[in-house]
């Protein structure tokens, strides 16, 4: 059975990330909540689910992802995972679907596997319109420029760990997702999608919830695609 690590980066979601945690399957040998800044009790409240709690000060989504990994990558031999699964700490997402995300990889069929909100089952006003723009407009550019079909740059997301490794993470902050789906396209990694479902998160979103968090996630998404084009 392969090893699989649960990374989420949480950013003052201490009336979520208990509930993410408690779902997470029984198989995952580690479930680690990086605690990117909060203000209030999202790293306790972790703790007390049983999640290993790394912190992250500098804000930003790709700094929390990298802090996960690296702390992932340096275990020894034995505890070393062979699977990365990336989810948000809103409780939006559904663990308890991981199985339809590794499935491919452990068949060999696949390197990475996207969890696709908008193929799968979602919640009425779970994906706001400018998330649904966003999302449409951002795979069309990885159709146009890269030659691979998305529906989705979904959180929710299962990458073997030496397959991310080699695809050198630069991003900080809202570029992460676009930055692993394009540098994989370019590298010609096996890469596929599966419908997931997908509920309201849990409070407001720091990103789509606010006007300026949409127009900076939707300028380095757009700026992103073509940097590394």
């Amino acid at each position: 059975m392969a090893r699989v690590n649960v990374i989420i980066p949480a950013y003052n979601e201490e009336h979520s990330i208990g509930k993410v945690v408690a779902d997470i399957p029984e198989f995952v040998t580690d479930v680690i909540v990086v605690n990117n800044n909060s203000s209030d009790r999202t790293a306790e409240t972790a703790s007390q689910a049983g999640a290993t709690v790394l912190h992250e000060p500098k804000p930003g989504y790709g700094h929390a992802c990298m802090k996960g990994i690296t702390y992932a990558a340096a275990k020894p031999a034995e505890t070393r995972p062979d699977i990365i699964v990336f989810l948000d700490g809103d409780f939006s997402d559904y663990p308890q679907e991981m199985d339809l995300l590794l499935k491919p990889i452990v068949d060999g069929t696949a390197d990475m596997v996207i969890g696709s909100r908008v193929l799968g089952k979602r919640e009425a006003g779970s994906l706001l319109p400018q998330q649904l723009f966003g999302n449409w407009l951002a795979t069309k550019l990885l159709r146009l420029l890269y030659g691979v079909k998305y529906t989705d740059l979904g959180p929710f997301r299962a990458i073997k760990l030496d397959t991310l490794l080699k695809l050198n993470m630069q991003d900080r902050t809202y570029g992460w997702t676009v930055e692993m789906q394009a540098k994989a396209a370019k590298q010609n990694m096996r890469s596929v999608e599966v419908p997931v479902s997908y509920r309201k998160r849990i409070g407001v979103s720091k990103v789509s919830g606010t006007i300026k968090g949409t127009v900076l996630a939707g300028y380095k998404i757009i700026f992103t695609i073509f940097r590394y084009m």
